[in-house]
């Protein structure tokens, strides 16, 4: 078959599937030539396939060309590590090597070009650079160091520096060199894009890339930390959160732009004026805070704390970022949660500080928490106090365990003095609400009040194991509450909110000092929900915490466990468990049918119309199963085995009927008088044996134990019931250990054998 123009001819087709399986069709594509449709064999070295193809266009220096993809954002060269991507009905296209490109990229920006050449060769390093390949021919021709003098030298603004910051940025990515490469001179260069006061003149992609730069510093770099401290600070960064940039536009698609800047056309450029912040910078702003504010040292962080704790950014932060967006993008959220780690890890030494009974401070501290609640009504600021004429009385009912040496409830860490600093908050900023809880719970009897420091101790621990104080910002985190970035003091607001929800469950349980644990689960729980909401303020979370009442939390759990059990009884493994359980739960009520007939029953005798009523019989099983014995008896009495004259073999016994199984149709008044509770025990030789139970669960009882011993299927509601209730307690046990791990409605599929068995495993 001859050859189609433009089309290589296809070799011919193999059926083996693991070789189809390394075919894939694919087009390869490149400036002046027609188009190849090939079957890229996967199993190939990539320069044959080069080769073939730059037969097939009758090139020469087959050495300096390569694959590359040409998806919109995707133009990196194949190599034998990513050769695995390509799909069936991918578009190649055949451009110059790695090396080749960086080489003319490197002689255009460093032999003694136009202007203009240059700028154009900036352009191809920004858009190249993200590629590994190239990166690494190009900084192997010493490439770097060119680009970090384009930046330190500052004769470049505009385009050309913003297409040199974002090549250095790619360039170092791919963790080839070191950050410690970096001068001084190129930090502060950098820093001077962040520092620019006229955001008329900023440009997006330049400020984007310098702080990228300088977050990678700090967090990458030995010693140069504090050069960067030295030109950029959190004030210096903040304003980038609400400022516009200007960008440009070439007015062209990406591909004619890129086309025109490689044969060194000028393009045609326009500014345009982003009436807001770019998310990208937004992100890149909070992430270099993040990082000086981790690498500082405790000095340095609680200054940027205090910067950030100023309300004029916080306000910044809130209303550009949080409230600004309409949806914060999962890499924001993580610089978001980061900061708010970061911030409430400020309490971790407090946290891990115990009291000392010789720290005047602390002593200072904790005589104030008691005048201002006894003294001088709530109010710190009165000077005129009513002096309590006993101290230790005082401690007593504000909740110390220790109420002659009160500073020894603080040497337990944690949570050491960071539950005194945020009760000393609350007297101080809330000292209405502080006294009500203080006076409300001594008022109460002993049993039920509920000592306020000891409760305030136990609650700071919860909140910092709810928030994680003193763990560090995972990579996976993004859960951040709003509300932390509403208040200058965050946590000990959070804490004002929740000892006061703590003393109001207390109320609503009518706890006692024994409840103490269970009223703390509970306070816990409800916390932990009303977080689930994300609160915007700490407005929004004391009504959402007053919503979830201890009924509310009650009805809650009870719902989330039917759900649970619900679920879990439907799931295909579930009812595999159940049908292997349940031939041995039948055993057990069978056996438990046995051993209530062995203790005996007092039945009734059927009457019918002409016979005598209210006669009675006694009726028991013996030991060994294998026979019934009964007797007449009076009302209520017991009477063992020995005394039951009659007796009738379990062999002997041809059925057991119900009520309705025996009545005689034709007699009113027999029909009238059938009971529920009537059954009949019917030989093989004799006449029936006609009995009525005194209740429903006898008459079950009986029953499925005659049932049982006939060998028979028992059917009675008391089995279902009896049934239903042990397999769901057998499986519960069973379940014990996979707590908090869900069981998935089907099993995993069990993976096919291997090939062959010829493998070892050698220590």
């Amino acid at each position: 078959m001859s050859d189609q123009p433009g089309t290589k001819t296809l070799p011919p087709a193999r059926t083996s599937k693991s070789h189809l399986e390394n075919i894939k069709k694919v087009a390869v594509t490149m400036q002046g030539q027609q188009a190849l449709f090939l079957e890229l064999d996967q199993k190939r070295p990539l320069a044959g396939i080069i080769q073939d193809i730059c037969t097939q266009w009758k090139l020469s220096d087959q050495e300096n060309f390569a694959l590359q993809f040409s998806e919109q954002n995707r133009h990196s060269y194949i190599t034998d590590q990513n050769r695995n991507e390509i799909s069936n009905g991918n578009v190649l296209t055949l451009t110059s090597s790695p090396g080749k490109k960086a080489q003319n990229i490197y002689s255009q920006l460093n032999d003694n070009a136009s202007q203009q050449d240059k700028i154009s060769a900036l352009r191809d390093l920004s858009i190249f650079s993200s590629d590994i390949s190239f990166a690494i021919e190009f900084i192997n021709r010493n490439g770097l160091p060119l680009v970090i003098k384009f930046v330190t030298s500052g004769n470049f603004n505009g385009d050309p520096l913003a297409y040199t910051l974002k090549s250095f940025v790619s360039l170092m990515d791919h963790a080839i060199v070191s950050w410690d490469v970096l001068e001084s001179d190129f930090i502060r260069k950098v820093a001077e894009c962040v520092n620019c006061s006229s955001t008329a003149t900023l440009d997006k992609q330049c400020l984007q890339s310098a702080l990228e730069i300088l977050e990678s510093v700090v967090l990458h770099s030995t010693g140069k930390q504090a050069v960067v401290e030295q030109v950029v600070t959190p004030v210096n960064i903040i304003p980038h959160l609400q400022s516009r940039y200007t960008t440009q536009d070439s007015g062209l698609p990406r591909t004619q732009e890129n086309a025109l800047g490689r044969r060194g056309s000028t393009a045609v450029t326009t500014q345009t004026f982003s009436s807001q912040a770019y998310p990208e910078v937004q992100k890149n702003a909070i992430a270099l805070i993040n990082a000086l504010f981790m690498k500082a040292d405790p000095d340095k962080r609680r200054k940027i704390a205090d910067q950030l704790h100023s309300k004029s950014m916080r306000n910044m932060i809130l209303s550009h970022v949080i409230r600004g967006m309409q949806q914060v993008g999962t890499e924001m959220a993580h610089q978001l949660y980061v900061l708010q780690v970061l911030l409430l890890n400020l309490h971790e030494d407090r946290k891990k500080t115990p009291a000392n009974s010789h720290d005047q401070t602390v002593l200072r501290d904790i005589e104030e928490l008691r005048r201002i609640a006894f003294d001088v009504d709530g109010d710190p600021n009165i000077n005129t106090v009513r002096k309590s004429p006993s101290s230790a009385k005082d401690y007593r009912k504000l909740g110390f365990f220790n109420q002659s040496t009160p500073v020894e409830d603080f040497t337990k860490t944690p949570p050491g003095l960071l539950a005194l600093d945020v009760m000393l908050y609350f007297a101080r900023n809330h000292g209405e609400n502080y006294v009500k809880v203080v006076l409300e719970n001594s008022s109460r009897a002993d049993e039920h009040d509920c000592p306020f420091v000891r409760a305030s101790i136990m609650l700071t621990e919860i909140l910092c194991d709810i928030l994680k104080i003193g763990e560090q910002p995972t990579e996976e985190g993004q859960t951040f509450y709003p509300m932390f970035f509403c208040h200058d003091k965050p946590f000990e607001e959070f804490y004002c909110v929740c000892i006061q929800l703590l003393n109001k469950t207390w109320r609503e349980m009518k706890a006692t000092s024994d409840d103490f644990q269970k009223v703390l689960g509970v306070v816990k729980e409800q916390i932990t929900r009303a977080l689930e909401i994300h609160p915007s303020n700490f407005d929004s979370l004391r009504t959402r915490l007053n919503q979830l009442t201890y009924s509310e939390i009650i009805k809650i759990w009870e719902l989330e466990r039917q759900s649970k059990e619900e679920w879990e009884s439907q799931a295909k493994p579930i009812l595999e468990l159940r049908e292997i359980i349940k031939p041995e739960i039948m055993d057990l009520i069978k056996q438990q049918r046995y051993n209530h007939m062995v203790e005996g029953a007092i039945f009734t005798k059927y009457a019918k119309a002409n016979q005598k009523k209210d006669r009675f019989w006694y009726w028991r099983l013996a030991p060994n199963h294998k026979a019934l014995h009964y007797g007449d008896c009076q009302d209520n009495a017991v009477l063992p085995i020995e005394q039951l004259p009659n007796k009738i073999s379990i062999v002997d016994i041809k059925m057991l009927q119900s009520g309705k199984e025996f009545a005689n149709p034709k007699d009113k008044r027999d029909r009238k008088g059938i009971s529920s509770f009537a059954f009949a025990i019917v030989p093989d030789t004799t006449d029936p044996l006609q009995l009525v139970a005194s209740c429903e669960k006898e008459f079950d009882m009986w029953t499925d134990g005659i049932h049982a011993l006939l060998g028979q299927e028992m059917t009675s509601s008391q089995t279902n019931q009896d049934l239903e209730t042990l397999l769901s307690m057998e499986i519960k046990i069973r379940l014990l250990e996979t707590e908090g791990i869900t069981i998935p409605t089907e099993a995993p599929p069990i993976p096919p054998a291997p090939a062959n068995l010829n493998f070892v495993y050698h220590l």
